[in-house]
């Protein structure tokens, strides 16, 4: 009998995620886990039980394609009360499993073999790898700690007759830094200059601190024609796992969209969108959610206070980054691996967020937690860096 062709990978560099190891190495050493993006807490039962309503009132075979009417006419709505944009929930919404599969989707709609797309990193991982597989190349330019800003001039110079897309993260992990209304400005001149297709990551959209406020592409005509943006219900109401996300882009590009969406899920879970338009009105909760998370930044911040963890800028999203140097010379995948196995701490470091593996000796926590939680993270991050009596 003949033996199968060898297996040749189309990602033969990438292994498992920094997350997941982390998480697994949390849970080895019964570690606290501020590593992984998710809280430890539950989504509203109210929220649960509208899940359980719609089930037994039979909705239970496939949504249309684009999702639940109903759905996307609510999230044009909260659009327009977030954004003062109006959006057109049946040629401009679809609905997906999660953000990670609109990022997904929207990077295959445009990106050709040979097409250059440039990632603005640290960046979250699942970026580069699409646009790999899609035979694009990553062009990244370092945003560089401690205010991570973005140099639009050093993001220009990459720019060739070849770049097709730019994939930016606003609110922007892992760094908590937001874009001001004054780099949508520069990314909408860049994008105009150079003829390029836009992907911004949102899925933090709610999660912005210190009274400031989250500027989408979709509050600027010219750049919203040249974008896709992606957003998480997952980040919002707390249930990461449902796995339930949406991608608002311009009629063509939307088109364009779901000619892949169709292929890779078809359409999502059918009580969830459901019950989620319901939920959706009450403007209440992701009112709510930057105090909510504020409080939690501000109990690690002043926890930690007496450590030499140093807090970097965090402006948005649900993660604090911390500079280590004063407290350890190790590389950062060594240090994190050092808290979560002998301290009782899991993070993640920042160096596998970047192309090229630059440490800066910065550390990722997530604050998404109870608050107990974070104390006692907290209490034994003290103890670790306690100084030694005698």
């Amino acid at each position: 009998m003949s033996q199968p062709n060898t297996l040749r990978s189309r990602l033969p560099d990438v292994g498992t995620s920094i997350f997941t190891v982390m998480s697994a190495m949390a849970r080895a050493h019964g570690a606290v886990n501020l590593a992984q993006g998710f809280p430890d807490f539950d989504c509203d039962e109210g929220l649960q039980d509208l899940v359980h309503h719609y089930m037994r009132k039979g909705y239970n075979q496939y949504a249309p394609m684009a999702g639940v009417p109903a759905l996307r006419e609510a999230i044009a709505r909260k659009i327009e009360a977030t954004q003062g944009v109006a959006v057109d929930p049946d040629a401009e919404i679809t609905v997906t499993a999660g953000a990670t599969e609109a990022l997904f989707v929207a990077i295959s709609a445009v990106v050709h073999p040979g097409d250059e797309v440039i990632i603005l990193e640290p960046a979250y991982d699942s970026y580069a790898p699409v646009v790999r597989l899609n035979g694009g190349r990553v062009v990244p330019v370092g945003l560089r700690p401690p205010a991570y800003r973005v140099d639009w001039g050093e993001v220009a110079a990459v720019c060739t007759p070849r770049t097709r897309l730019i994939i930016v993260n606003n609110p922007h992990n892992p760094t908590g830094q937001i874009f001001a209304e004054a780099d949508l400005m520069a990314l909408e001149e860049l994008a105009e200059r150079h003829d390029l297709w836009v992907l911004s990551d949102e899925v933090y959209e709610h999660i912005v601190f210190d009274g400031q406020r989250h500027h989408s592409v979709l509050s600027r005509p010219r750049l919203r024609q040249r974008s896709f943006a992606a957003f998480s219900f997952g980040k919002t109401y707390h249930n990461t796992g449902w796995k339930m996300g949406y991608c608002v882009a311009s009629p063509s590009l939307t088109e364009e969209f779901r000619k892949i969406h169709q292929f890779v899920v078809f359409s999502v879970h059918t009580p969830v969108q459901h019950a989620l338009a319901t939920w959706l009105e009450k403007a209440e909760h992701w009112e709510s959610l930057a105090p909510f998370f504020q409080k939690k930044r501000d109990l690690l911040q002043q926890a930690l206070a007496d450590t030499p963890l140093r807090p970097l800028p965090c402006a948005g999203t649900y993660f604090q980054l911390y500079d280590y140097s004063a407290a350890s010379d190790l590389p950062d995948v060594e240090f994190v691996r050092w808290l979560a196995t002998e301290k009782g701490v899991a993070t993640i470091p920042v160096s596998p967020f970047y192309s090229d593996g630059y440490d800066a000796r910065v550390v990722r926590i997530c604050f998404a937690k109870k608050e107990d939680t974070l104390r006692e993270a907290a209490a034994l991050l003290r103890r670790a860096f306690a100084p030694e009596k005698g």
